[in-house]
């Protein structure tokens, strides 16, 4: 990749296009992947069905069980379509995508924040979807248009972190299959969290892990802005989790590109 900016455009300008267009040919390339699409797509709506339809009557939890499981559902829809920018990375790096890079005018930083912005508009639209269903299913959400903004904020700051975790994976991984690991246990985590039973029915053991995973508090954060619950220090919890993932993630993904590509 090229060392500065082209003495014509400027450093944020610079980066800005060219994430841009980065970002398109990421979505371009996902829209082209049907069997990806339908996985990113049709996972969370059978997830929704099946723990509304099929386990939501054995469960029990504070009002009805759609209403309490729809926040757990976007937090896995948003942290497994975000997690695959590990996948889509890995497979660039091990294709040549860098060496063309660096023979055009393009941002060092623009790979990571094409994919990055890439996960994020994917896996928003894919929670919107979502959530469109569950109010069909009955999900009675009270939020004020101002709430609404805010949990669509919260969703975004959980989709940044996870992406750029993915991004460090992403760099530090050999195989796009050793990358796609990442995608598994973002999957898994919010099953171990307030997402889709209260903490307290989980033994002691599983219970402190889910009452201090950073899952937990950014689905409460969403359980409070979309049905007004109580919101404590969920919101400062989950905003503290979020950014500092995002703190540290950053300057790992650049250091572990150095250090894979030499530069």
């Amino acid at each position: 990749m090229t060392a500065g900016a082209p003495a014509n455009r400027l450093a944020l300008v610079w980066l800005i296009d060219d994430t841009w267009a980065l970002t398109g040919r990421s979505i371009r390339h996902e829209l082209r992947s049907l069997d990806g699409l339908l996985v990113t797509v049709l996972l969370p709506l059978l997830v929704l069905l099946a723990f509304v339809y099929v386990l939501g009557g054995a469960l029990r939890t504070p009002g009805s069980y759609v209403d309490y499981v729809v926040p757990g559902i976007v937090v896995l829809t948003s942290g497994y379509g975000a997690a695959l920018t590990a996948t889509a990375l890995t497979r660039d790096l091990s294709t040549g995508m860098i060496d063309r890079l660096r023979a055009s005018p393009a941002s060092p930083a623009a790979l990571f924040a094409g994919h990055v912005t890439a996960a994020l508009l994917r896996t928003l639209f894919s929670s919107a979807l979502v959530v469109g269903v569950a109010i069909g299913l009955g999900f009675d959400a009270v939020a004020s248009p101002g709430a609404w903004l805010a949990a669509i904020g919260m969703t975004s700051a959980y989709i940044l972190a996870i992406a750029w975790v993915g991004v460090v994976i992403g760099v530090g991984a050999r195989s796009v299959e050793a990358a796609g690991g990442f995608s598994f246990v973002v999957l898994f985590l919010p099953y171990v969290s307030s997402g889709f039973v209260p903490t307290e029915t989980l033994p002691p053991a599983l219970r402190a892990f889910a009452e201090n995973q950073p899952l937990t508090p950014i689905i409460e954060t969403l359980r409070a802005l979309l049905l007004g619950t109580d919101l404590g220090d969920h919101g400062y919890r989950a905003l503290v989790w979020c950014f500092g993932i995002v703190v540290f993630a950053i300057p790992a993904a650049a250091f572990l590109f150095r250090r894979r590509t030499g530069r």
